[in-house]
């Protein structure tokens, strides 16, 4: 089974995920994508965050309906921050028979050079990128690498910031949310 990682915070999940997801599944020779809700990015303030089961119960509410995205809290009893390459190294020993793909943004691919032991991330795994507009038009260093695939996705422009911030200032934003995740951070207050 091969499997596709998105890491992220999640917070809140919003359909701009799950299109991507779904795209990746639909469209690539991924068998599954897992939405790895990440406990704290080496590059976010916590403070800024629900709680992990929080976030992760937004994951879940959102993928019920779709048999090939999965939540996954692997990363909640690893060793905080969370760097990408030790959930990797984790997965891979505890499913040995899976083969595991990164997802991720054409503005993370820039920075993707920064991260912990980028190089042995690249030599390991492959990494499937949709595009993302950005106002930096240079080209990253890995955009003829020969595992690093661009996914033909697209273009979403919801970020969870500016969800949580249209919450604050009561804005509706119920379009960008899966219906599950809406009715639950409507429920719980979450944001205001």
């Amino acid at each position: 089974m091969k499997v596709g990682l998105f890491f992220g915070s999640f917070n809140p999940i919003h359909v701009g995920h799950l299109v991507i997801a779904n795209h990746m599944v639909e469209y690539s020779d991924l068998d599954q994508v897992w939405f790895v809700v990440t406990p704290q990015s080496p590059f976010k303030k916590k403070s800024s965050l629900l709680n992990n089961y929080q976030r992760l119960e937004m994951v879940y509410r959102a993928t019920q309906d779709y048999t090939k995205l999965k939540p996954s809290d692997i990363e909640f009893n690893l060793t905080q921050p969370n760097y990408t390459i030790n959930t990797l190294v984790h997965l891979q020993e505890k499913y040995p028979d899976y083969t595991f793909a990164l997802i991720m943004g054409e503005d993370n691919l820039k920075s993707f050079h920064k991260w912990k032991n980028f190089e042995l991330i690249l030599e390991e795994y492959h990494l499937y990128v949709y595009p993302r507009i950005s106002k930096d038009t240079t080209e990253s260093q890995f955009h003829q690498h020969d595992k690093v695939h661009f996914i033909d996705a697209p273009i979403m422009e919801i970020s969870s910031t500016f969800i949580r911030q249209s919450i604050k200032a009561g804005k509706l934003v119920k379009p960008m949310l899966p219906d599950h995740v809406w009715s639950y951070l409507d429920e719980m207050n979450f944001y205001k």
